[in-house]
């Protein structure tokens, strides 16, 4: 680190916790990729948990002459969040939001992610205008700041033409509040020469008749390229200039601390259809023609788009038969009533009676196949994903025609990707907008890879801003990606109005300087990102971040994006270690950072899974590199699972003895000695906690015995499960109901009718997850096989239906069984098989509810949260928790990773609520410990509410 950097270093550190300083080279590596190609390391990374924060770093960043970079999300695809200096990310304090004029308004920091401002809006049947296709991870101030869109939003409804208000931190640290009278009249006067600046340029630009109508011209586009110049024609005063000057600026004006937004209407009902053209010139037709209807998307796709997704799962069969020239339209209609929605439709088909159509999907309301129609174009950014050569990356560009140059537009690229070997290369996009994407996959390790994609964006941009008058950047930002082009689709007289902005916003050139002006015109050729293989479970990784929201490590360490992104450096140092290329220090001090950033803290619990588009388990990686870490213990482990009802039995007794401890010398007494311990030895031994179970000693067989004698309906059977940590683990010390979750179990079961079934030697079996997370896959394998044996037997072939009261449990058997085995946990089997039989009287209560990962993985979060809801009158389910980070034992072992999972839950604890309730006994331990109320299975709440 250079002397500058480290006078910074240490003139940040007065003000900013030390730890929330990121000067470690791993983590500057981890930390400073996002979802572009481009690859730049900052010198230091720091997490700002406020304003203060933010305008003391931007001052002390001036005051040594140090550029500096904003991230939000790190989403972006152009290389806007990428820096080589200083790297500034927010903590999860920036997740305010304030719902205004009953949802017509909502005022957001930027931490807040964009389905999270519309789940709030939600009840108002409200959302805020721009929706991106990354809207699930991407934050406010990335939408913003990138003026994002997507499907329907077009150009009505961007944050351009939906701001209200924001606030503002120029690069003196000067803040310019825009819903603010008493902020605006400090702002004019501690900053005249930015308002004199703006009236200067509005005046220039309307002074300039050819300028002002292209910057109109361009505007009836989708267009983000360059600074919103459109700002200058549409506004006279200098603070709403300001204001819109800031949306799409991509950090290189200011700091967006909050914004306001007018909402638009959330529509409750919807139609799609999908209607297939013989070819892109028909479809293009259709499109005008739509655009004149009660239309609220059109996407379009073209033949080789069609082509990536046919062999996908519940695609429509007459997909496969489509040939090349083929394109298709999914149109989307929404409306306040059903009424009015089949009016639209009606209205929408009848507009197209004179085009031929070839195949289709007729407009539809049904849930599922609506969601098959959708999939088709989600599916066909991974598709490309999923095929591409290990090394290389995807690559989606995003340009917008003129429509009536659509079908021109999609031709001439075509031509482009077969002259430049692009065969995979596929275009969907926003029609009505003229607005599309094309998605390709490209190495950079060769020169001649470079230079092929160099001349490609060469011609690219040439047709596109050139010859059809298009944009270049239509919603994804220009970054560095675009910017070598700017002055090509603007003009002279364009860009330097742009320069002119740049320089009285940020005189010193400090805020994220290459991004947007940039006068290196191989800028978007430059450093780029290297993909080296690593791992053929995460090698498809494009880095996008979508994974990072749902990770339990991701405030601790590392999200599952940057464990590859480490993983990957580290394969490449070993390679190049190997070939006499490298020194083996780095080499092992990167193995060394990765064992605790990488593995110790990766909860595995394969949430990743579920938002990566390309369907990766980071999880799986984990474990693996778990077999040669936990390899030194498999004799013991394996002593465990053949003696595993001896096993079972060792930590009842330890957990009998920990509550005789806790009698006779107190609870203090306790943790003192065995944390002590803890620290002495290094972290090695279990952490204790208040909060640790009493042993269960309830002969849960033999009560089962009984429910043969009081059933009479002998097709009311089912076969009972209970988890090895239930068999085990009663409840904590100071938990409203005592009673084992075996005995509340059977409570249950018995008031709903069921005989209950125990299979045989169920204290010797286990479903393999304590061996599976540790790597130890074969002792996993050996334990599943064995419990799927004896519940086969116990089920009298798969006749009747298996609970399992553990959630994790369930799962992994689920995936892991080959026998035709009905297997449920907790809340799905009761919902199914237990409701019928029941009366319930919800108790009069706030409770709290934890769906654990593992539920959610199953898609149980609404039936869960609907069976809460039934037996309690208000239930909360707080936000930000995907997951509690407890992971079998690393509560225990790695506690950092619980408290860092759960850090939301306490401060969303209603002080009239005293209990909590989820379907994972270990999970409930951490949720306990960190919410300060007992949290206990959500059968014990369904037992309390059943009659």
């Amino acid at each position: 680190m250079s002397k500058n950097y480290a006078l910074l270093e240490a003139q940040l550190s007065t003000f900013i916790e030390r730890e929330r300083i990121v000067t470690e080279e791993a983590k500057r590596l981890a930390y400073g990729t996002d979802a572009s190609f481009y690859r730049l390391i900052p010198q230091i990374v720091v997490r700002l948990k406020n304003l203060d924060e933010v305008i003391f770093t931007i001052k002390a960043c001036r005051e040594h002459d140090i550029p500096f970079t904003f991230r939000a999300a790190g989403t972006s695809l152009s290389g806007q969040a990428v820096s080589d200096s200083v790297l500034i990310t927010l903590t999860d304090d920036w997740r305010g939001h304030d719902i205004l004029a009953d949802g017509e308004k909502i005022r957001l920091q930027p931490g807040v992610i964009g389905a999270d401002a519309n789940r709030y809006l939600a009840p108002f049947q409200r959302k805020i205008g721009p929706d991106p296709a990354s809207i699930n991870t991407c934050k406010i101030g990335g939408i913003a700041a990138n003026n994002a869109s997507g499907m329907c939003c077009g150009t009505a409804q961007n944050s351009y033409k939906t701001v209200d208000s924001m606030k503002i931190v120029f690069t003196d640290g000067t803040i310019l509040d825009t819903a603010s009278e008493d902020s605006i009249q400090a702002f004019r006067q501690q900053r005249p020469d930015i308002i004199e600046g703006v009236e200067k340029l509005v005046d220039a630009t309307r002074n300039n008749p050819e300028l002002a109508e292209r910057i109109r011209h361009k505007y009836r586009l989708k267009n983000t390229t360059g600074y919103a110049l459109n700002a200058l024609v549409d506004y006279s005063d200098p603070i709403e200039v300001i204001e819109h000057l800031m949306i799409g600026s991509e950090g290189t004006l200011g700091f967006i601390a909050d914004i306001t937004y007018n909402t638009v209407i959330e529509h409750p009902h919807k139609a799609s259809a999908l209607l297939v053209f013989d070819n892109i010139e028909a479809a293009s037709q259709a499109v005008s023609v739509l655009a004149k209807t009660p239309v609220s998307a059109v996407e379009m796709m073209d033949g080789r788009a069609l082509r990536s997704v046919a062999d996908k799962p519940g695609m429509p069969d007459y997909i496969r038969e489509l040939d090349l020239e083929a394109a298709a339209l999914l149109v989307e209609s929404r409306a306040g009533c059903q009424h009015s929605l089949d009016e639209q439709c009606q209205t929408i088909m009848a507009s197209l009676a004179d085009f031929t159509i070839i195949h289709s999907t007729a407009f539809t309301t049904d849930a599922a196949t609506v969601a098959t129609l959708w999939a088709i174009r989600k599916g066909m950014f991974p598709a490309v994903g999923a095929v591409r050569e290990t090394g290389t990356t995807v690559i989606i560009e995003d340009v917008a025609f003129p429509v009536d140059h659509l079908a021109n537009g999609v031709r001439e690229l075509q031509q482009l990707f077969d002259q430049f070997q692009y065969n995979e290369a596929i275009i969907f996009g926003h029609a009505l907008e003229g607005n599309l994407h094309f998605v390709f996959t490209q190495g950079f390790e060769r020169q001649s890879e470079v230079e092929r994609y160099g001349q490609f964006m060469d011609a690219v941009a040439e047709l596109v801003a050139v010859k059809y008058q298009g944009s270049l950047k239509a919603e994804h930002g220009t970054g560095r990606n675009m910017a070598p082009y700017v002055e090509l689709e603007w003009g002279k007289d364009g860009y330097a109005l742009m320069k002119q902005i740049k320089s009285l916003f940020d005189p010193q050139g400090l805020l994220n300087p290459g991004v947007i002006i940039n006068e290196d015109k191989h800028a978007h050729i430059s450093n780029l990102k290297p993909m080296p293989a690593a791992d053929e479970l995460v090698d498809r990784c494009i880095e996008c971040g979508f994974c990072e929201p749902v990770c339990p490590s991701r405030t601790l360490t590392l999200s599952p994006r940057q464990r590859i992104v480490l993983y990957r450096e580290l394969q490449h140092r070993e390679r190049e270690y190997l070939a006499g290329n490298g020194r083996k220090p780095p080499v092992d001090e990167l193995r060394k950072v990765f064992e605790y950033q990488g593995l110790d803290t990766c909860a595995a619990t394969g949430l990743c899974a579920e938002r990566c588009p390309v369907g990766i388990n980071t999880g799986d990686l984990v474990k693996k590199l778990r077999i040669e870490k936990y390899q030194r213990f498999t004799p013991i482990a394996r002593w465990t699972a053949d003696h595993f009802s001896a096993t079972t039995k060792m930590v009842t007794a330890g957990l009998k003895a920990n509550q005789v401890a806790q009698k006779v010398f107190g609870e203090g007494a306790v943790s003192g000695i065995t944390n002590g311990l803890r620290k002495l030895t290094g972290g090695s031994t279990p952490q204790w906690i208040p909060e640790m179970p009493t042993a269960n000693r309830h002969r849960f067989e033999t009560e089962a015995a009984k429910t043969h004698k009081h059933t009479g309906n002998a097709t009311k059977k089912v076969v009972y499960v209970p988890s090895c940590a239930t068999r085990t683990m009663g409840q904590q010390q100071d938990a409203q109901d005592q009673r084992p979750l075996t005995e509340v179990t059977l409570s249950v079961l018995r008031k709903a009718g069921y005989e209950v079934i125990i299979p045989k030697s169920i204290s010797e079996q286990c479903c393999g997850m304590p061996y599976d997370s540790k790597g130890m896959n074969e002792l996993a394998t050996q334990k599943v096989t064995a419990l799927e044996q004896v519940i086969w037997d116990a089920s009298e072939q798969g006749e009747f239906p298996v609970l399992m009261d553990t959630s994790p449990c369930a799962k992994r058997s689920i995936e892991n069984f080959t026998r035709p085995l009905n297997v449920y946990e907790p809340a799905g089997f009761t919902a199914e098989f237990l409701l019928p039989h029941l009366t319930l009287t919800p108790v009069q209560e706030t409770v709290m509810l934890h769906v654990t990962c593992s539920s959610r993985r199953m898609g149980l979060e609404n039936q869960m949260l609907k069976l809460a809801q039934s037996c309690a009158t208000d239930v909360i389910l707080p936000e930000h928790i995907q997951c509690c980070g407890w992971a079998g034992d690393k509560g225990f072992t790695t506690p950092e990773l619980n408290q860092a999972a759960v850090s939301p839950l306490k401060k969303q604890v209603s002080e009239h609520c005293s209990r909590g309730f989820s379907n994972s006994r270990t999970c409930e331990i951490g949720l306990s410990h960190h919410s300060g109320i007992p949290y206990q299975s959500i059968l014990y709440l369904v037992d309390e509410a059943a009659s």
